[in-house]
Protein backbone atom coordinates (compact mmCIF):
# COMPACT_ATOMS: atom_id res chain seq x y z
CA UNK A 1 0.00 0.00 0.00
CA UNK A 2 1.41 3.51 -0.69
CA UNK A 3 0.77 5.87 2.19
CA UNK A 4 -1.11 9.41 1.80
CA UNK A 5 -0.66 12.22 3.58
CA UNK A 6 -2.44 15.64 3.83
CA UNK A 7 0.09 18.57 2.96
CA UNK A 8 0.28 20.01 6.72
CA UNK A 9 1.48 16.05 7.39
CA UNK A 10 4.42 16.42 4.52
CA UNK A 11 6.17 19.19 6.29
CA UNK A 12 6.21 16.99 9.88
CA UNK A 13 7.54 14.35 7.42
CA UNK A 14 10.17 16.60 5.83
CA UNK A 15 11.11 17.48 9.35
CA UNK A 16 11.35 13.77 10.27
CA UNK A 17 14.18 13.27 7.49
CA UNK A 18 16.07 16.47 8.53
CA UNK A 19 16.12 14.61 12.38
CA UNK A 20 17.44 12.46 10.62
CA UNK A 21 20.37 13.84 8.70
CA UNK A 22 18.80 14.37 5.43
CA UNK A 23 19.30 18.42 5.27
CA UNK A 24 16.25 20.49 3.64
CA UNK A 25 19.02 20.97 0.88
CA UNK A 26 19.88 17.67 -0.08
CA UNK A 27 16.01 17.09 0.08
CA UNK A 28 16.05 20.22 -2.65
CA UNK A 29 18.56 18.43 -4.46
CA UNK A 30 17.17 14.54 -4.61
CA UNK A 31 13.97 16.41 -5.73
CA UNK A 32 15.55 18.15 -8.69
CA UNK A 33 17.11 15.24 -9.77
CA UNK A 34 14.41 13.02 -9.66
CA UNK A 35 12.17 15.55 -11.85
CA UNK A 36 15.38 15.36 -14.19
CA UNK A 37 15.28 12.09 -14.47
CA UNK A 38 11.52 11.96 -15.58
CA UNK A 39 12.24 14.18 -18.27
CA UNK A 40 15.26 12.11 -19.50
CA UNK A 41 12.24 9.19 -19.66
CA UNK A 42 10.25 11.07 -21.99
CA UNK A 43 12.30 9.84 -25.47
CA UNK A 44 14.37 11.73 -27.55
CA UNK A 45 14.35 15.34 -25.66
CA UNK A 46 16.98 17.76 -26.82
CA UNK A 47 15.78 21.39 -25.52
CA UNK A 48 13.84 21.96 -21.58
CA UNK A 49 12.06 24.54 -20.23
CA UNK A 50 11.70 25.54 -16.55
CA UNK A 51 9.27 27.53 -15.08
CA UNK A 52 10.50 28.64 -11.41
CA UNK A 53 8.62 30.21 -9.06
CA UNK A 54 9.31 32.21 -5.93
CA UNK A 55 9.67 29.27 -3.57
CA UNK A 56 11.23 25.87 -2.85
CA UNK A 57 8.95 24.28 -5.94
CA UNK A 58 11.09 26.71 -7.97
CA UNK A 59 14.13 25.63 -6.18
CA UNK A 60 13.04 21.89 -7.13
CA UNK A 61 13.16 23.45 -10.79
CA UNK A 62 16.50 25.12 -10.58
CA UNK A 63 18.09 21.94 -9.84
CA UNK A 64 16.54 20.20 -11.94
CA UNK A 65 17.65 22.65 -15.11
CA UNK A 66 21.52 22.64 -13.29
CA UNK A 67 21.02 18.41 -13.55
CA UNK A 68 20.24 18.42 -17.27
CA UNK A 69 22.49 20.74 -18.14
CA UNK A 70 25.33 18.66 -17.10
CA UNK A 71 23.89 15.64 -19.03
CA UNK A 72 24.19 17.99 -21.98
CA UNK A 73 20.47 18.48 -22.21
CA UNK A 74 20.15 22.32 -23.03
CA UNK A 75 18.19 23.53 -20.15
CA UNK A 76 16.50 27.32 -19.38
CA UNK A 77 14.91 28.55 -16.78
CA UNK A 78 12.33 31.11 -16.83
CA UNK A 79 12.05 33.34 -13.74
CA UNK A 80 9.70 36.09 -12.73
CA UNK A 81 12.50 37.18 -10.73
CA UNK A 82 16.80 37.84 -10.71
CA UNK A 83 18.01 34.79 -8.95
CA UNK A 84 19.48 37.06 -6.46
CA UNK A 85 16.47 38.98 -5.59
CA UNK A 86 14.40 34.98 -4.76
CA UNK A 87 13.29 35.43 -0.52
CA UNK A 88 13.31 31.71 -0.04
CA UNK A 89 17.44 31.77 0.59
CA UNK A 90 17.84 27.35 -0.51
CA UNK A 91 15.97 28.09 -3.66
CA UNK A 92 18.42 31.35 -3.84
CA UNK A 93 21.07 29.13 -3.35
CA UNK A 94 20.69 26.81 -6.20
CA UNK A 95 19.41 29.15 -8.90
CA UNK A 96 23.22 30.98 -8.28
CA UNK A 97 24.79 27.20 -8.83
CA UNK A 98 22.48 26.52 -11.57
CA UNK A 99 23.64 29.68 -13.64
CA UNK A 100 27.14 29.13 -12.61
CA UNK A 101 27.05 26.09 -14.53
CA UNK A 102 25.84 27.69 -17.68
CA UNK A 103 22.12 27.40 -17.01
CA UNK A 104 20.28 29.53 -19.36
CA UNK A 105 17.66 32.04 -17.48
CA UNK A 106 15.02 33.99 -18.93
CA UNK A 107 13.04 36.83 -16.39
CA UNK A 108 9.99 37.99 -16.83
CA UNK A 109 9.67 37.56 -20.35
CA UNK A 110 7.06 39.16 -22.48
CA UNK A 111 3.78 36.50 -23.37
CA UNK A 112 4.70 36.37 -26.95
CA UNK A 113 8.50 35.46 -25.84
CA UNK A 114 7.38 32.56 -23.64
CA UNK A 115 5.23 31.43 -26.37
CA UNK A 116 7.77 30.90 -28.68
CA UNK A 117 10.28 29.46 -26.18
CA UNK A 118 7.55 26.88 -25.06
CA UNK A 119 7.15 25.65 -28.95
CA UNK A 120 10.84 25.05 -29.23
CA UNK A 121 10.85 22.76 -26.06
CA UNK A 122 10.63 19.23 -25.99
CA UNK A 123 9.63 18.85 -22.43
CA UNK A 124 8.63 21.74 -19.98
CA UNK A 125 9.05 21.41 -16.36
CA UNK A 126 6.49 22.83 -14.28
CA UNK A 127 8.18 24.24 -11.23
CA UNK A 128 5.44 27.54 -10.64
CA UNK A 129 3.59 26.28 -7.13
CA UNK A 130 4.28 23.70 -5.07
CA UNK A 131 2.34 21.94 -2.13
CA UNK A 132 1.57 24.53 -0.09
CA UNK A 133 -0.25 26.62 -3.01
CA UNK A 134 -3.94 27.26 -2.86
CA UNK A 135 -6.34 29.84 -3.97
CA UNK A 136 -5.87 30.82 -7.56
CA UNK A 137 -2.77 31.82 -9.47
CA UNK A 138 -1.77 35.34 -9.83
CA UNK A 139 0.63 37.29 -12.56
CA UNK A 140 2.80 36.28 -13.96
CA UNK A 141 1.81 32.52 -13.28
CA UNK A 142 -2.02 32.68 -14.34
CA UNK A 143 -0.24 33.99 -17.93
CA UNK A 144 2.20 31.31 -17.99
CA UNK A 145 0.02 28.57 -17.13
CA UNK A 146 -2.37 29.85 -19.71
CA UNK A 147 0.31 29.71 -22.43
CA UNK A 148 1.61 26.15 -21.01
CA UNK A 149 -1.24 24.58 -21.49
CA UNK A 150 -1.76 25.98 -25.23
CA UNK A 151 1.55 24.71 -26.09
CA UNK A 152 1.97 21.18 -27.36
CA UNK A 153 5.48 20.06 -25.09
CA UNK A 154 5.14 17.30 -22.79
CA UNK A 155 4.89 18.42 -19.01
CA UNK A 156 6.51 17.26 -16.07
CA UNK A 157 4.67 18.81 -13.17
CA UNK A 158 7.05 18.96 -9.77
CA UNK A 159 5.06 18.10 -6.61
CA UNK A 160 1.62 18.67 -7.55
CA UNK A 161 0.72 20.89 -11.43
CA UNK A 162 0.70 25.07 -10.51
CA UNK A 163 -2.80 25.74 -9.52
CA UNK A 164 -3.99 22.18 -8.23
CA UNK A 165 -4.78 22.31 -4.71
CA UNK A 166 -2.64 19.23 -2.91
CA UNK A 167 -5.08 18.74 -0.69
CA UNK A 168 -8.17 19.49 -2.10
CA UNK A 169 -8.04 18.39 -5.58
CA UNK A 170 -9.71 21.94 -6.35
CA UNK A 171 -8.21 23.93 -9.27
CA UNK A 172 -10.64 27.18 -9.01
CA UNK A 173 -8.76 29.05 -11.71
CA UNK A 174 -6.77 27.27 -14.44
CA UNK A 175 -4.08 24.98 -13.53
CA UNK A 176 -1.23 23.15 -15.57
CA UNK A 177 -2.04 20.12 -17.19
CA UNK A 178 0.25 17.67 -16.27
CA UNK A 179 1.32 14.47 -18.73
CA UNK A 180 3.56 13.28 -15.61
CA UNK A 181 3.57 14.43 -11.73
CA UNK A 182 6.48 13.62 -9.76
CA UNK A 183 5.54 14.19 -6.38
CA UNK A 184 7.61 13.87 -3.18
CA UNK A 185 8.10 11.63 -0.57
CA UNK A 186 4.47 10.37 -0.64
CA UNK A 187 0.62 10.64 -2.31
CA UNK A 188 -0.75 13.84 -1.17
CA UNK A 189 -5.10 13.53 -1.42
CA UNK A 190 -5.80 16.17 -3.77
CA UNK A 191 -3.40 14.38 -6.52
CA UNK A 192 -5.78 11.43 -6.40
CA UNK A 193 -9.59 13.29 -6.58
CA UNK A 194 -11.75 15.84 -8.32
CA UNK A 195 -9.46 18.15 -10.57
CA UNK A 196 -6.58 16.89 -9.68
CA UNK A 197 -7.28 13.11 -11.56
CA UNK A 198 -7.44 15.63 -14.58
CA UNK A 199 -4.63 17.51 -14.19
CA UNK A 200 -1.69 15.21 -13.07
CA UNK A 201 -1.46 12.88 -15.91
CA UNK A 202 0.75 10.19 -14.45
CA UNK A 203 1.50 10.28 -10.97
CA UNK A 204 5.03 9.10 -9.91
CA UNK A 205 6.36 9.00 -6.24
CA UNK A 206 9.62 10.63 -5.86
CA UNK A 207 10.62 8.87 -1.77
CA UNK A 208 13.95 11.18 -2.23
CA UNK A 209 15.83 9.34 0.97
CA UNK A 210 15.92 5.51 2.70
CA UNK A 211 13.73 6.62 5.58
CA UNK A 212 10.99 7.99 3.90
CA UNK A 213 8.67 5.06 3.93
CA UNK A 214 9.57 5.21 7.80
CA UNK A 215 8.91 8.30 8.15
CA UNK A 216 5.47 8.89 6.20
CA UNK A 217 4.60 6.20 8.29
CA UNK A 218 5.21 7.98 11.14
CA UNK A 219 3.30 11.15 10.10
CA UNK A 220 -0.13 9.36 10.66
CA UNK A 221 -0.66 9.22 6.51
CA UNK A 222 -4.41 10.45 6.20
CA UNK A 223 -5.13 7.30 3.83
CA UNK A 224 -3.66 4.15 1.98
CA UNK A 225 -3.99 3.79 -1.70
CA UNK A 226 -4.67 0.33 -2.32
CA UNK A 227 -2.80 -1.87 -4.73
CA UNK A 228 -3.41 -4.93 -6.72
CA UNK A 229 -1.45 -7.23 -4.79
CA UNK A 230 -2.95 -5.51 -1.37
CA UNK A 231 -6.01 -8.04 -2.09
CA UNK A 232 -4.51 -11.60 -1.80
CA UNK A 233 -5.07 -11.03 1.89
CA UNK A 234 -9.23 -11.02 1.29
CA UNK A 235 -9.08 -13.20 -1.74
CA UNK A 236 -9.98 -16.93 -1.44
CA UNK A 237 -7.26 -19.04 -2.21
CA UNK A 238 -8.58 -20.58 -5.78
CA UNK A 239 -10.06 -23.93 -5.32
CA UNK A 240 -12.46 -26.34 -7.79
CA UNK A 241 -14.20 -27.72 -4.37
CA UNK A 242 -17.44 -25.82 -4.37
CA UNK A 243 -20.96 -25.43 -4.92
CA UNK A 244 -23.52 -22.57 -5.23
CA UNK A 245 -24.14 -22.48 -1.30
CA UNK A 246 -19.99 -22.56 -0.80
CA UNK A 247 -19.73 -19.14 -2.67
CA UNK A 248 -22.37 -17.68 -0.12
CA UNK A 249 -25.36 -16.45 -0.82
CA UNK A 250 -26.79 -12.37 -0.76
CA UNK A 251 -30.33 -11.66 -0.35
CA UNK A 252 -31.07 -8.06 -1.94
CA UNK A 253 -33.63 -6.06 -0.21
CA UNK A 254 -35.49 -2.90 -2.11
CA UNK A 255 -37.34 -1.76 -4.71
CA UNK A 256 -40.66 0.15 -5.34
CA UNK A 257 -43.06 0.56 -8.18
CA UNK A 258 -41.38 3.92 -8.91
CA UNK A 259 -38.10 2.39 -8.67
CA UNK A 260 -38.11 -1.39 -9.81
CA UNK A 261 -35.20 -1.14 -11.82
CA UNK A 262 -32.52 -0.44 -8.82
CA UNK A 263 -33.13 -3.57 -6.92
CA UNK A 264 -32.89 -5.81 -10.24
CA UNK A 265 -29.43 -4.12 -11.39
CA UNK A 266 -27.85 -4.97 -7.72
CA UNK A 267 -29.10 -8.46 -7.60
CA UNK A 268 -27.31 -8.96 -10.79
CA UNK A 269 -24.44 -7.54 -10.07
CA UNK A 270 -23.95 -9.98 -7.16
CA UNK A 271 -24.73 -13.18 -9.01
CA UNK A 272 -22.31 -11.80 -11.87
CA UNK A 273 -19.61 -10.92 -8.83
CA UNK A 274 -19.80 -14.63 -8.17
CA UNK A 275 -22.01 -14.75 -5.25
CA UNK A 276 -23.34 -18.78 -5.79
CA UNK A 277 -27.14 -17.85 -4.88
CA UNK A 278 -29.13 -14.82 -4.82
CA UNK A 279 -32.24 -13.72 -4.18
CA UNK A 280 -34.60 -10.40 -4.32
CA UNK A 281 -37.10 -9.06 -2.16
CA UNK A 282 -39.02 -6.82 -2.99
CA UNK A 283 -42.73 -5.36 -2.91
CA UNK A 284 -45.57 -7.49 -4.47
CA UNK A 285 -46.76 -5.15 -7.24
CA UNK A 286 -42.93 -4.95 -8.19
CA UNK A 287 -42.38 -9.13 -8.45
CA UNK A 288 -43.84 -9.69 -12.07
CA UNK A 289 -41.43 -6.94 -13.41
CA UNK A 290 -38.17 -8.05 -11.35
CA UNK A 291 -38.91 -11.53 -12.71
CA UNK A 292 -39.47 -10.33 -16.33
CA UNK A 293 -35.32 -9.74 -15.94
CA UNK A 294 -34.69 -12.52 -13.75
CA UNK A 295 -34.37 -15.63 -14.69
CA UNK A 296 -32.05 -17.35 -12.49
CA UNK A 297 -32.60 -15.73 -9.13
CA UNK A 298 -35.60 -16.05 -7.19
CA UNK A 299 -38.07 -12.83 -6.29
CA UNK A 300 -39.84 -12.71 -3.09
CA UNK A 301 -43.12 -10.60 -2.85
CA UNK A 302 -43.57 -9.13 0.33
CA UNK A 303 -46.17 -7.13 2.03
CA UNK A 304 -46.79 -3.67 0.21
CA UNK A 305 -48.61 -0.40 0.89
CA UNK A 306 -51.20 -0.22 -2.05
CA UNK A 307 -50.53 3.57 -1.54
CA UNK A 308 -47.08 3.72 -2.05
CA UNK A 309 -45.92 1.06 -4.15
CA UNK A 310 -43.60 0.42 -1.73
CA UNK A 311 -42.18 -1.99 1.34
CA UNK A 312 -44.98 -2.02 4.09
CA UNK A 313 -44.37 -2.60 7.84
CA UNK A 314 -45.96 -5.89 7.51
CA UNK A 315 -42.83 -6.62 5.41
CA UNK A 316 -40.01 -6.32 8.21
CA UNK A 317 -40.34 -9.52 9.79
CA UNK A 318 -40.81 -12.02 6.63
CA UNK A 319 -37.22 -10.18 5.39
CA UNK A 320 -35.87 -10.59 8.32
CA UNK A 321 -36.55 -14.14 8.45
CA UNK A 322 -35.33 -14.45 4.95
CA UNK A 323 -32.07 -12.25 5.97
CA UNK A 324 -31.00 -15.00 8.70
CA UNK A 325 -30.86 -17.71 6.43
CA UNK A 326 -28.03 -15.33 3.86
CA UNK A 327 -24.45 -14.75 3.78
CA UNK A 328 -25.13 -11.05 3.38
CA UNK A 329 -27.80 -8.94 2.90
CA UNK A 330 -27.82 -5.48 0.85
CA UNK A 331 -31.10 -2.96 1.51
CA UNK A 332 -31.57 0.19 -0.12
CA UNK A 333 -31.83 0.72 -3.93
CA UNK A 334 -35.23 1.81 -4.95
CA UNK A 335 -36.92 1.39 -1.90
CA UNK A 336 -38.10 5.03 -1.49
CA UNK A 337 -37.82 6.60 2.88
CA UNK A 338 -40.94 6.39 4.71
CA UNK A 339 -41.91 5.22 8.21
CA UNK A 340 -42.49 1.60 6.47
CA UNK A 341 -38.86 1.36 5.26
CA UNK A 342 -37.51 2.59 8.19
CA UNK A 343 -38.61 -0.25 9.56
CA UNK A 344 -37.28 -2.07 7.19
CA UNK A 345 -33.54 -1.14 7.88
CA UNK A 346 -34.35 -1.10 11.25
CA UNK A 347 -35.36 -4.99 11.29
CA UNK A 348 -31.99 -5.63 9.17
CA UNK A 349 -29.88 -3.78 11.42
CA UNK A 350 -31.11 -6.22 13.94
CA UNK A 351 -29.93 -9.31 12.02
CA UNK A 352 -26.58 -11.48 12.89
CA UNK A 353 -25.62 -11.02 9.37
CA UNK A 354 -23.59 -8.94 7.33
CA UNK A 355 -24.74 -5.81 5.61
CA UNK A 356 -25.19 -3.53 2.73
CA UNK A 357 -26.70 -0.39 3.81
CA UNK A 358 -26.89 1.67 0.66
CA UNK A 359 -29.39 4.63 -1.34
CA UNK A 360 -32.84 4.75 0.26
CA UNK A 361 -31.36 3.06 3.24
CA UNK A 362 -29.32 5.23 4.06
CA UNK A 363 -32.19 8.21 3.77
CA UNK A 364 -34.08 6.33 6.10
CA UNK A 365 -31.14 6.55 8.45
CA UNK A 366 -30.52 9.92 8.11
CA UNK A 367 -34.06 10.82 8.72
CA UNK A 368 -34.55 8.52 11.44
CA UNK A 369 -31.49 9.99 13.30
CA UNK A 370 -32.30 13.55 12.27
CA UNK A 371 -28.83 13.40 9.85
CA UNK A 372 -27.09 12.87 12.83
CA UNK A 373 -25.82 9.12 12.69
CA UNK A 374 -22.98 9.93 14.49
CA UNK A 375 -24.48 11.15 17.05
CA UNK A 376 -26.46 7.28 17.77
CA UNK A 377 -23.47 4.79 17.36
CA UNK A 378 -25.66 2.27 19.10
CA UNK A 379 -27.60 1.81 15.48
CA UNK A 380 -24.41 0.65 14.00
CA UNK A 381 -23.69 -1.27 16.89
CA UNK A 382 -23.19 -5.56 16.14
CA UNK A 383 -21.26 -8.61 15.71
CA UNK A 384 -21.81 -8.65 12.08
CA UNK A 385 -19.95 -6.38 9.08
CA UNK A 386 -21.60 -3.52 8.48
CA UNK A 387 -20.86 -1.26 5.47
CA UNK A 388 -22.33 1.86 4.33
CA UNK A 389 -21.91 2.95 0.73
CA UNK A 390 -22.49 7.05 0.57
CA UNK A 391 -22.26 9.55 -2.08
CA UNK A 392 -21.32 12.82 -0.79
CA UNK A 393 -24.49 13.95 -0.75
CA UNK A 394 -26.12 11.32 1.06
CA UNK A 395 -22.88 11.21 3.48
CA UNK A 396 -23.52 15.29 4.51
CA UNK A 397 -27.39 13.96 5.44
CA UNK A 398 -25.90 11.62 7.61
CA UNK A 399 -23.64 13.60 9.35
CA UNK A 400 -25.44 17.43 9.76
CA UNK A 401 -24.21 18.26 6.52
CA UNK A 402 -27.18 18.07 3.99
CA UNK A 403 -27.09 21.82 3.28
CA UNK A 404 -22.82 21.93 3.12
CA UNK A 405 -21.79 18.35 1.80
CA UNK A 406 -18.64 17.57 1.75
CA UNK A 407 -16.77 18.70 -1.21
CA UNK A 408 -13.39 17.20 -1.83
CA UNK A 409 -11.79 13.56 -0.67
CA UNK A 410 -10.53 14.82 2.50
CA UNK A 411 -13.55 16.20 3.60
CA UNK A 412 -15.52 13.05 2.90
CA UNK A 413 -13.11 11.14 4.64
CA UNK A 414 -13.81 13.65 7.54
CA UNK A 415 -17.35 12.91 7.53
CA UNK A 416 -17.37 8.98 7.17
CA UNK A 417 -14.57 9.17 10.53
CA UNK A 418 -17.76 10.97 12.69
CA UNK A 419 -19.45 7.70 11.57
CA UNK A 420 -17.29 4.91 12.57
CA UNK A 421 -14.92 6.81 15.06
CA UNK A 422 -18.25 6.91 16.99
CA UNK A 423 -19.18 3.84 16.67
CA UNK A 424 -15.40 2.98 17.65
CA UNK A 425 -15.81 -0.68 16.16
CA UNK A 426 -14.78 -2.48 13.08
CA UNK A 427 -17.09 -3.89 12.05
CA UNK A 428 -18.23 -0.62 10.47
CA UNK A 429 -16.53 0.53 7.05
CA UNK A 430 -18.05 3.95 5.17
CA UNK A 431 -17.32 3.67 1.55
CA UNK A 432 -17.56 7.70 0.92
CA UNK A 433 -18.35 7.17 -2.81
CA UNK A 434 -16.79 9.98 -5.43
CA UNK A 435 -14.27 11.19 -8.16
CA UNK A 436 -12.11 9.05 -5.88
CA UNK A 437 -13.71 6.76 -3.14
CA UNK A 438 -12.57 6.28 0.38
CA UNK A 439 -13.19 2.85 2.44
CA UNK A 440 -12.96 4.31 5.42
CA UNK A 441 -12.72 1.99 9.07
CA UNK A 442 -11.72 2.80 12.69
CA UNK A 443 -7.93 2.12 12.21
CA UNK A 444 -7.35 3.67 8.52
CA UNK A 445 -8.78 4.59 5.53
CA UNK A 446 -8.23 2.49 1.77
CA UNK A 447 -8.47 4.10 -1.13
CA UNK A 448 -8.83 1.94 -4.55
CA UNK A 449 -7.77 3.12 -8.19
CA UNK A 450 -10.09 5.46 -8.86
CA UNK A 451 -12.86 4.59 -11.98
CA UNK A 452 -13.54 5.50 -15.64
CA UNK A 453 -16.16 8.24 -16.39
CA UNK A 454 -18.14 5.68 -17.67
CA UNK A 455 -19.22 4.32 -14.24
CA UNK A 456 -20.48 8.36 -13.28
CA UNK A 457 -24.35 7.12 -14.74
CA UNK A 458 -27.85 5.89 -12.96
CA UNK A 459 -27.95 2.58 -11.65
CA UNK A 460 -23.97 2.53 -11.55
CA UNK A 461 -24.11 2.69 -7.09
CA UNK A 462 -26.68 -0.14 -7.04
CA UNK A 463 -24.45 -1.93 -9.30
CA UNK A 464 -21.36 -1.59 -6.65
CA UNK A 465 -23.85 -2.35 -3.95
CA UNK A 466 -24.34 -6.01 -5.63
CA UNK A 467 -20.96 -6.70 -5.87
CA UNK A 468 -19.75 -5.84 -2.13
CA UNK A 469 -23.00 -7.65 -1.27
CA UNK A 470 -21.03 -10.73 -3.15
CA UNK A 471 -17.83 -10.42 -1.85
CA UNK A 472 -19.32 -10.01 1.91
CA UNK A 473 -21.18 -13.43 1.33
CA UNK A 474 -17.92 -15.01 -0.40
CA UNK A 475 -16.06 -13.99 2.38
CA UNK A 476 -18.62 -15.14 5.41
CA UNK A 477 -17.04 -16.39 8.54
CA UNK A 478 -13.83 -16.12 7.11
CA UNK A 479 -13.24 -12.09 7.17
CA UNK A 480 -11.67 -10.43 9.95
CA UNK A 481 -13.17 -6.83 11.07
CA UNK A 482 -9.71 -4.92 10.62
CA UNK A 483 -9.72 -6.37 6.99
CA UNK A 484 -13.16 -4.73 6.24
CA UNK A 485 -11.99 -1.65 4.41
CA UNK A 486 -9.83 -3.80 2.10
CA UNK A 487 -12.84 -6.28 1.49
CA UNK A 488 -14.74 -3.23 0.50
CA UNK A 489 -11.79 -1.57 -1.79
CA UNK A 490 -11.12 -4.48 -4.04
CA UNK A 491 -15.16 -4.23 -4.37
CA UNK A 492 -14.67 -1.09 -5.67
CA UNK A 493 -11.69 -1.80 -7.78
CA UNK A 494 -13.72 -4.67 -9.85
CA UNK A 495 -17.05 -2.37 -10.18
CA UNK A 496 -14.11 0.04 -11.50
CA UNK A 497 -12.54 -2.70 -13.83
CA UNK A 498 -16.14 -3.53 -15.10
CA UNK A 499 -16.41 -0.08 -15.95
CA UNK A 500 -13.40 0.00 -18.09
CA UNK A 501 -14.52 -3.26 -19.53
CA UNK A 502 -17.92 -1.80 -20.50
CA UNK A 503 -16.30 1.54 -21.61
CA UNK A 504 -13.99 -0.19 -24.51
CA UNK A 505 -16.94 -1.66 -25.68
CA UNK A 506 -19.68 1.26 -25.26
CA UNK A 507 -17.29 4.02 -25.54
CA UNK A 508 -16.95 6.51 -22.18
CA UNK A 509 -20.32 8.20 -22.33
CA UNK A 510 -22.23 5.25 -24.01
CA UNK A 511 -22.45 2.86 -20.83
CA UNK A 512 -25.17 2.14 -19.23
CA UNK A 513 -25.28 0.31 -15.37
CA UNK A 514 -26.16 -2.73 -17.41
CA UNK A 515 -23.41 -2.54 -19.33
CA UNK A 516 -21.23 -2.57 -16.25
CA UNK A 517 -23.37 -5.53 -14.40
CA UNK A 518 -22.37 -8.18 -17.70
CA UNK A 519 -18.68 -6.97 -17.36
CA UNK A 520 -18.58 -7.79 -13.45
CA UNK A 521 -16.96 -11.33 -14.07
CA UNK A 522 -14.86 -10.85 -16.15
CA UNK A 523 -13.57 -7.94 -14.66
CA UNK A 524 -13.22 -9.92 -11.24
CA UNK A 525 -11.33 -12.27 -13.07
CA UNK A 526 -9.14 -9.58 -14.34
CA UNK A 527 -8.32 -8.20 -10.18
CA UNK A 528 -8.16 -11.37 -9.14
CA UNK A 529 -5.21 -11.92 -11.81
CA UNK A 530 -3.86 -8.58 -11.08
CA UNK A 531 -3.47 -9.72 -7.41
CA UNK A 532 -1.65 -12.12 -7.80
CA UNK A 533 1.53 -11.15 -10.27
CA UNK A 534 4.87 -9.92 -8.93
CA UNK A 535 4.67 -6.21 -9.05
CA UNK A 536 8.20 -5.05 -10.35
CA UNK A 537 7.21 -1.48 -11.75
CA UNK A 538 8.21 1.92 -10.97
CA UNK A 539 5.85 3.19 -8.18
CA UNK A 540 3.54 4.82 -9.75
CA UNK A 541 -0.09 6.26 -10.53
CA UNK A 542 -1.30 5.79 -13.86
CA UNK A 543 -4.95 7.99 -14.23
Amino acid sequence: MQPVLNVEDVRQAEQALVGEGVSLAELMRRAGAAAAQQVQRMGDVSHVLVLAGFGNNGGDGWVCAEVLHRKGVSATVVTPLQAGEIKSDLARMVAASAIASGVDVVVAPPRDRLEQMLDASDVVVDAMLGTGFHGEPKAPFDIWIDALNHSSAQVVSVDVPSGLSAQTGHAPAQSVLADVTVTMLCLKPGLLADDGRDLCGEIIVAPLAEQTERVVVEADPVAWRAEAADYLEVLAPPTLAVDKYTRGSVLVVGGSVRYAGAPIMAARAAARAGAGYVMLAVPEPVVGVAQSHLLEIPVLGMPADPQTGAFSADAREPIQKVAQRCSAVVVGPGMTVNASTMSVVSGLLQCDVPLVIDADALNCIARWTSNRLDSFPELLRRSAPVVLTPHRRELGRLVGLQDTPPDSLTAAMEAARRIVWADGGSEVCVVAKGTATACVGVEAALLPKPGPVALATAGSGDVLSGIMGACLAKSAGQLENDSLPLLCSLACEIHGQAGQIAARKYGSRGVMATDIIDAVGLATDAVEEQASLPDDGPQAEAE
